[in-house]
This record gives C-alpha cells, sequence and structure tokens, in this order.
C-alpha cells in the first residue's frame, strides 16, 4: 500500500518506520518546507493518507484529501468544531475518512473501560469524578482530544454531569479536566472518582509514541478501498 504523510514531525517519522515495517511505502511525505507537493496529482498516487499536523491546518488538509478522491486517517485533534463541514464534504465526494482522537490500542481499550467504570458508578453519588492529563510541551491543544472523548463520554453514561471544563473551579455539574505539560510525556490520562471513603482511579500512561503510530497504520489498512466514516471502534472491531 502506497501511503501519504500529511505532517512529518515526530509522530509522521514513527509512523512512517511502523508502515515500512508492515511493508507500505511512503512516497508522499508534506511538511512545512514542502506545501508545493501538497497537490491532487501527487496524492491520487497513494491509496491513502494520514494527516497528523494542528489544530490549525487539520481542516483544509482533510478537505484537499477527500477533494482528491483519498482516503484519509486523521490523528490531529482540537479541529472539531468544524466536524460537520468535513463530514459534509466526506459524503459529498464518496470518501472515506477515519478520525480518532487517539489510535493507540491500548488507550481505545481504556475508553471501554472508561465507559464501563462510568456505568458502575451512576447509583453511586458520593463519588465525584475529575480527569488529569499530562504530555510533552509541543502539543498544540488543552485539553488532549482524548482528555476530551474520555470526559464526553463520562457525562453521556453518568447523567449528574453536564459539561467538562478545564480548571478547578467546578460546579456539581462538571468534570473537572487538569492539563499539564511536561516533557518528555508522550500521555498520560488519569480519571479519579472520589469519595470521603476511598477513591478509584484508572489510568493509562503511554511510554513512547509507537502504539499511536501501529493504530493509525491500523486504520490505514482499514481504511483501503472503503467508503464512509469510521471510528477506532471500527478499526479494532468492538
Amino acid at each position: 500500500m502506497k501511503i501519504a504523510l500529511i505532517g512529518y514531525g515526530k509522530m509522521g517519522k514513527a509512523i512512517e518506520a511502523i508502515a515500512i515495517e508492515r511493508g507500505h511505502t511512503v512516497p508522499l511525505k508534506i511538511d512545512i518546507s514542502n506545501q508545493q507537493d501538497f497537490t491532487t496529482a501527487n496524492l491520487q498516487q497513494c491509496d491513502v493518507a494520514i494527516e497528523f499536523t494542528s489544530p490549525h491546518s487539520a481542516v483544509q488538509n482533510l478537505l484537499t484529501c477527500l477533494q482528491s478522491g483519498v482516503p484519509v486517517v486523521c490523528g490531529s485533534t482540537g479541529w472539531l468544531a468544524q466536524w460537520e463541514k468535513v463530514k459534509m464534504e466526506c459524503e459529498k465526494h464518496k470518501g472515506a475518512l477515519v478520525y480518532a482522537s487517539n489510535y493507540s490500542v491500548g488507550v481505545n481499550i481504556f475508553f471501554e473501560l472508561n465507559k464501563k467504570l462510568a456505568q458502575l458508578m451512576q447509583p453511586y453519588k458520593e463519588y465525584d469524578v475529575s480527569m488529569e492529563e499530562i504530555h510533552h510541551t509541543e502539543k498544540k491543544d488543552a485539553p488532549s482530544g482524548t482528555a476530551i472523548t474520555l470526559a464526553e463520554q463520562i457525562i453521556e453514561t453518568l447523567g449528574r454531569k453536564k459539561q467538562w471544563v478545564n480548571h478547578t473551579d467546578i460546579k456539581p455539574g462538571d468534570v473537572a479536566i487538569i492539563s499539564k505539560r511536561i516533557d518528555p510525556a508522550p500521555g498520560t490520562h488519569s480519571i479519579r472518582y472520589s469519595s470521603a471513603i476511598d477513591d478509584i482511579e484508572i489510568t493509562h500512561t503511554a511510554h513512547n509514541r509507537q502504539g499511536f503510530a501501529t493504530g493509525a497504520v491500523l486504520a490505514a489498512e482499514f481504511l483501503k478501498d472503503k467508503k464512509g466514516i469510521y471510528s477506532m471502534k471500527d478499526v479494532l472491531g468492538f
């Protein structure tokens, strides 16, 4: 499979290594120094694109891929206010898109644990829930897309919570997400249910970028020759 990498920073290089290890080629690599090569003609030489850039460039990158008829795996976070625009463009061009806030297989298992724990905690109102996420200082968005996904799962399942906030000055219906930026942390997410009697906490800690990169390549393999919009739940068969 021929893969286009849109974004060739640390994550892009990790994805390239995994892709080559799995027998794929990467004929197109786009970063800030060669934007002129990000063309429909070049994209169409590839079977699928993997996009890991920033909240500010992700949407236009996705639209370019979809308008070029190239399936795209998106790992950029912080742009979901424009989700409907991207979704409509995908449908208009009968395109293919996988979006996940986190491509790590371990994190996607953690998502399922988070939902199950929230279900179990629903009757026990004496427990309040809070979250913490730690990433490296180069991460552009806060809270992380993964933290937002976890918080939204809690809100959907735990009826007494209505919204997430990125500070500690909370109301009873809030889920507090505390964001820390510390090098060289690739990513840690913790969810804690606290009462006067005890605490229950689940944590996922990434040791490196390999888990995210492997998941992105798995998503690209899944997406080839497909149409429609998918998530990592589809990729992993959850």
